[in-house]
């Protein structure tokens, strides 16, 4: 059970390192493909919001794979339960706030991850 919940706390950060991908580097090229019901005109005007919020998913990414290096079991589960906390707080506002695919891909991946660590 314990490499379940490390390999659901990889996931969720590597989904993180994927969005800091997009939001930092790729907002211009790759982001219209991912985002399709955003007007193309858009992700010009917003390319230094974009990476400021990739920027933000990567300390999202950082903690969760620090969570991963501590070998101090109680602190490792404590700082991997922070950041999945925080990655549904920002799922669930984004799905208030923007859609609520972003509920389902962001919050509930982090819901399961948290719930499997806390059962660890």
């Amino acid at each position: 059970m314990e490499i379940f919940s490390k390999v659901l706390v990889s996931v969720v950060a590597l989904e993180h390192l994927y969005i800091l991908y997009l939001e930092m580097f790729a907002w211009t090229t790759k982001a219209p493909k991912v985002f399709k019901n955003f007007p193309k005109d858009l992700f010009p005007k917003t390319v230094a919001l974009a990476a400021n919020q990739g920027l933000y998913n990567g300390f999202l990414s950082a903690g969760l794979l620090w969570s991963l290096f501590i070998t101090d079991a109680v602190w490792s589960k404590n700082i991997a339960c922070f950041f999945l906390g925080c990655v549904i707080v920002a799922g669930v506002y984004g799905a208030i706030s923007a859609s609520k695919r972003i509920f389902v891909v962001q919050a509930v991946p982090a819901i399961l991850a948290l719930l499997v660590t806390l059962l660890v």
